[in-house]
């Protein structure tokens, strides 16, 4: 589960983000009062969504307050037009400046590039003899059991977006959204993939080890 925390004085709005964002596996909460988000558990949240026009704190303010103290990327979803305020608020620490109204599939487009970003400055290389699986993104390489995998690029693309949410349930739609390969959420072939990946993890379908589906979810890999 990606956890958002959002500072928005429109309750309507955040409500409406969260259901569509719910989709994917993502949770927002938020507050209407600046100074409580603030006083929040801001380093539990894995993305934080900022709008400018606050009661008691302009939003700049805010952004300042947080990109001094906390390592979380920062999206402003703002209706204020002024360029100055984008410019400003970019140079402060935020990560991504969307101005309202949007639909909120860009939304969702732009929190997938962050964290994806945030993941590959933290996790380039994720290599531990003692664990199940071990990868190295910038080698495109992923080792099962001390042991390289032979994969193609579609097999690489949706196993590494499992193993990146290990333990966690992904959905078709978030698969196919961080692939290069796939295109179509209903398409058989993210499940023929599936199944093949199964067989290079000697993974049994009927009781499965590691890839599991999720009925109406998704996949969930755990090791």
């Amino acid at each position: 589960m990606i956890k958002i925390l959002m500072i928005e004085d429109d309750p309507e709005f955040s409500i409406f983000l969260g259901e569509y964002l719910s989709k994917y596996n993502m949770d927002i909460t938020n507050f209407e009062d600046p100074y409580l988000g603030l006083s929040s558990n801001i380093n539990s949240y894995d993305i934080l969504i900022l709008d400018l026009t606050l009661p008691g704190m302009d939003g700049l303010d805010v952004c300042k307050k947080i990109s001094e103290n906390f390592d979380i990327p920062i999206i402003i979803s703002s209706a204020r037009s002024d360029i100055t305020d984008k410019v400003l608020g970019l140079q402060i620490g935020a990560d991504y400046y969307l101005p309202k109204p949007y639909d909120p599939k860009e939304m969702y487009a732009v929190i997938q590039s962050l964290l994806r970003r945030k993941k590959k400055n933290i996790n380039k290389s994720n290599f531990d003899e003692c664990t199940t699986f071990n990868w190295d993104k910038s080698k495109q390489k992923i080792v099962f059991k001390k042991e390289e995998l032979t994969l193609t690029q579609a097999e690489y693309e949706v196993l590494i977006i499992l193993l990146e949410n290990k333990n966690s349930i992904v959905s078709r739609e978030q698969i196919v959204n961080a692939t290069v390969s796939l295109s179509d959420s209903y398409s058989k072939s993210l499940d023929v993939i599936i199944g093949r990946l199964r067989v290079k993890l000697k993974d049994d379908s009927k009781n499965t080890k590691y890839i599991h589906s999720i009925r109406g979810l998704g996949y969930k890999l755990t090791q």
